[in-house]
């Protein structure tokens, strides 16, 4: 058996298998990003109104956004803290400060997770299809030259073979990089909300005189 076509039948291969991946984790993603902001708007909803860190524990107990969890881990935080009377206030703020940052990271590499897995494909997959175009091509000129006729009968299997490659690189690139983009622009979002929401429980911290 020729092993020209067996490389081209490769690629087409590889770029089914790849846009399987990226439709995939664009549902699992939407899922996750449809839920997560089910919970958060919930829960974004009572924060405002929240006056007291001592409203938190309830308010947290009824959600589970990743606001909340990044609320919880604040909490955990202030009660160490004020079990320890031997740190001073800027210390205890600083240890409360990391552990919001600890959780934020936390939510964000969840929220994270196969993005870059659609940057890749979208980056690669157009060149894997061209790779399959030039290997096409090249069968199609050796049939050529092994037949000594440039006729549609010799070369259209070939280079049909090579469209096809082209086509499917391009089909799984575009939408890998639009799901890419548009799961980015809504983690810059929540990134956002993150550090409002962590602000804003440092501020009822001060408020609520437990840093004190």
């Amino acid at each position: 058996m020729d092993l020209v076509p067996d490389i081209v039948d490769l690629v087409l291969y590889l770029l089914g298998v790849l846009s399987v991946v990226v439709w995939a984790i664009i549902i699992i993603k939407s899922w996750a990003w449809y839920k997560s902001q089910s919970e958060s708007t919930d829960f974004l909803s009572e924060w405002q109104q929240t006056r007291s860190i001592y409203e938190l524990p309830l308010l947290i107990s009824k959600s589970e956004s990743s606001f909340a969890r990044l609320c919880n881990a604040g909490m955990n935080a202030m009660n160490e803290v004020m079990a320890n009377s031997v740190l001073r206030r800027n210390e205890r703020q600083e240890v409360i400060l990391l552990s919001l940052k600890q959780q934020a990271y936390l939510e964000h590499k969840r929220m994270d997770g196969g993005v870059a897995v659609l940057a890749s494909i979208g980056s690669t997959a157009p060149f894997i299809g061209l790779f399959g175009t030039v290997w096409g091509i090249m069968n199609a000129l050796k049939t050529i030259t092994a037949t000594g006729s440039a006729g549609l009968d010799v070369v259209a299997g070939p280079i049909g073979e090579a469209l096809i490659a082209t086509a499917i690189g391009i089909a799984t690139a575009v939408p890998a990089v639009l799901a890419y983009n548009y799961f980015m622009r809504r983690q810059k979002v929540h990134r956002a909300d993150m550090e409002q929401v962590a602000s804003r429980f440092q501020s009822l911290l001060t408020q609520s005189g437990v840093e004190g």
